[in-house]
């Protein structure tokens, strides 16, 4: 998606996290749905980040990360560890 958007002059921020979301109505809402936005807030332009959870969902598929530290997100209890993808 980031590289698809940059010739249109766009950068993407995407953070990732999954989690149990809760649906009254027609939106989405829960700690995983704030989680992942405060984690895509904390991404650079044309940067993925992803939470601790996510990169131990998708062991064995061949995708590797950089440890990129512990960070603390604005609303999120707890400093939670972000990686980046490099392959």
């Amino acid at each position: 998606m980031i590289e698809a958007v940059r010739p249109l002059g766009l950068q993407l921020r995407v953070g990732m996290h999954t989690g149990e979301c809760k649906v009254p109505g027609d939106k989405y809402s829960g700690i995983a749905v704030h989680l992942g936005a405060r984690v895509a807030s904390a991404a650079e332009p044309g940067q993925v980040l992803v939470t601790s959870t996510v990169k131990d969902l998708v062991v064995g598929s061949g995708i590797r990360f950089e440890d990129l530290g512990p960070h603390a997100l604005k609303g999120v209890p707890d400093e939670r560890r972000l990686y980046g993808p490099t392959s």
